[in-house]
C-alpha cells in the first residue's frame, strides 16, 4: 500500500510553454530519460505511503511505475510524448489520499494516476478521479466493493466509478484462497480470526471466514485490534485460551510483526496467517525469529519465478532505487504502463496528438487495454477488476517469505 517526490512539471515550465493541446504541455528543456526536446509531457500521477510504516510497501510503487515512465521514453514508445512521473505521500490516510487527488486533477498534464496502496485511502479518491474523468489505477487495492459496489458479497454486483481500475486481483478471491490452502492442505481446523477494523483488514477477515466455516472448519474466536496500539496483550490471551491451531489476520505488516511475536510469546506456537498486506520481509523483522512458518498469502504469482518480469528486475536494478519494489512493484510497474498504452491509442487515433478531451479519451482506451505485462497478462474486466486471479502462498524461511505454492481458487 505503501528521492521521496521526482520530478512533475512546475508551474514555471507550464506557464512558459507553448501549449499543444488542452492536456499535455510543451517541453522545450528535455523531459525524464530519452525524451526529445519539444515532445508533448504526459504526467502520471502516482500516489502511495512514501513516508512512516507502510514505505517499504510505498517506495516500491513509487519506483516502479517510475521504471515504465522511464522506460516508454527510452524506447520512444510513444511518438512525440514523454512521460513524467509526479508521487505524491498519502502516509496511508485517507485525508491525505483525497488531498492528493485533487491535487493531481487540477494539473491538466496529469492524464493517469497509479495508486494508492490502501482501500480506504482509495474510497477517498474514487469520486474525486471520476468527476475529473481522470484515469486511477490501483497495484495494490483488494477490496471487492472498489469495483463492484456495496452489495457485491449479496450478488448485487454494480460498477459505481468508471475511472478506477486495478491490477490486482481481490480479497473476494484472496481470502477463500487462504481459507482453502488452510484447511485442506495445511490441516487446520481451528481459527482465531483478528482484523484492524480498516476496509482492507476487515474485507479480508470477512471473506476468510465465509470460505473457512463452509469447508467445516471451526472459528474458535474473533476480535480486533487498534493498529497504532503495540501492546496486543488483551487478545493474545483470548488466543491462547481459544484452542485455536491458527490465527488469521486481516491487516498490514507493522502491527502483523508485533501480534506474531507477542502470541508466539505467551508460549502459544501457532501460525499467524495473512494476505497481501504482510508480504514485505520488514514483517520477518518485527515478528522475530519465531515467526518461522508464518503464512500469507498475495496476488498474482511471485515476480521473481516470471519470465515476464526478468527485465523488470533487470532495469530496476540498473536504475539504481535505493528502495526493493517490494510486493507490488511489478504491479505497480504493469498499471502504468497501462496508462501508457491508453495514451499511445490516443495519439495513434489523433494524427499523432492529444486532443482537447484527452482523460475521458484516455480512460475509454484503459479499458480496452491487452497487454503482456510483468505480472502476466494485463486487461480489466467489465468492473474494471484485473482479469488475472492468480495467488501465492508464502511462508516465512529464515529472513524473508518464501513461495509455497500458487493457484487461483477452487471451485
Amino acid at each position: 500500500m505503501r528521492s521521496r517526490q521526482l520530478i512533475a512539471v512546475t508551474a514555471a515550465l507550464a506557464a512558459g510553454a507553448l501549449t499543444l493541446t488542452a492536456c499535455g504541455s510543451r517541453n522545450d528543456s528535455g523531459g525524464s530519460a530519452g525524451g526529445d526536446s519539444g515532445n508533448t509531457t504526459v504526467v502520471i500521477g502516482v500516489d502511495a505511503p512514501l513516508t512512516g510504516d507502510l514505505s517499504a510497501l510505498g517506495l516500491g510503487i513509487k519506483n516502479s511505475a517510475d521504471l515504465a515512465a522511464k522506460q516508454a521514453n527510452e524506447k520512444k514508445y510513444v511518438k512525440g510524448v514523454t512521460f513524467k512521473i509526479e508521487a505524491l505521500d498519502d502516509q496511508a490516510q485517507a485525508s491525505s489520499g483525497q488531498q492528493n487527488a485533487t491535487k493531481l486533477t487540477a494539473d491538466k498534464n496529469v492524464l493517469g494516476v497509479v495508486g494508492p496502496l490502501n482501500s480506504s485511502v482509495s474510497e477517498a479518491m474514487q469520486k474525486v478521479f471520476d468527476d475529473a474523468k481522470l484515469t486511477q489505477i490501483s497495484p495494490a487495492n483488494t477490496s471487492p466493493s472498489l469495483t463492484q459496489g456495496p452489495k457485491w458479497a449479496e450478488g448485487q454486483k454494480a460498477r459505481t466509478y468508471k475511472s478506477y481500475f486495478r491490477t490486482a486481483t481481490t480479497d473476494a478471491i484472496q481470502g477463500p484462497y487462504a481459507a482453502q490452502y488452510l484447511f485442506n492442505k495445511a490441516g487446520k481446523k481451528k481459527v482465531f480470526i483478528i482484523d484492524d477494523k480498516k476496509t482492507y483488514g476487515a474485507g479480508l477477515a470477512g471473506t476468510f471466514k465465509g470460505e473457512f466455516t463452509k469447508l467445516g472448519g471451526q472459528v474458535v474466536g474473533e476480535g480486533h485490534i487498534d493498529p497504532e496500539s503495540k501492546d496486543f496483550s488483551a487478545i493474545v490471551t483470548q488466543v491462547k485460551s481459544s484452542g485455536a491451531d491458527v490465527v488469521y489476520y486481516g491487516g498490514e505488516y507493522p502491527a502483523a510483526g508485533p501480534l506474531s511475536k507477542q502470541i508466539k510469546a505467551s508460549g502459544t506456537n501457532i501460525p499467524l496467517v495473512g494476505g497481501d498486506g504482510m508480504k514485505d520481509k520488514k514483517y520477518v523483522e518485527l515478528a522475530g525469529p519465531q515467526a518461522q512458518g508464518d503464512l500469507c498469502t498475495s496476488v498474482g504469482a511471485p515476480v521473481e519465478s516470471l519470465p515476464s518480469a526478468k527485465e523488470f528486475i533487470d532495469n530496476y536494478k540498473k536504475a539504481g532505487y535505493k528502495d526493493d519494489y517490494s510486493a507490488y512493484g511489478g504491479y505497480s510497474y504493469d498499471s502504468a504502463w497501462a496508462v501508457i498504452e491508453a495514451v499511445k491509442k490516443v495519439v495513434d487515433a489523433n494524427n499523432g496528438k492529444l486532443p482537447s478531451d484527452a482523460r475521458a479519451k484516455v480512460l475509454e482506451a484503459v479499458q480496452g487495454v491487452n497487454f503482456d505485462g510483468v505480472t502476466g497478462k494485463v486487461s480489466f474486466d467489465e468492473f474494471g477488476d484485473a482479469t488475472n486471479k492468480q495467488l501465492t502462498v508464502y511462508k516465512v524461511d529464515g529472513d524473508d517469505f518464501k513461495t509455497v505454492e500458487s493457484g487461483t481458487l477452487a471451485g
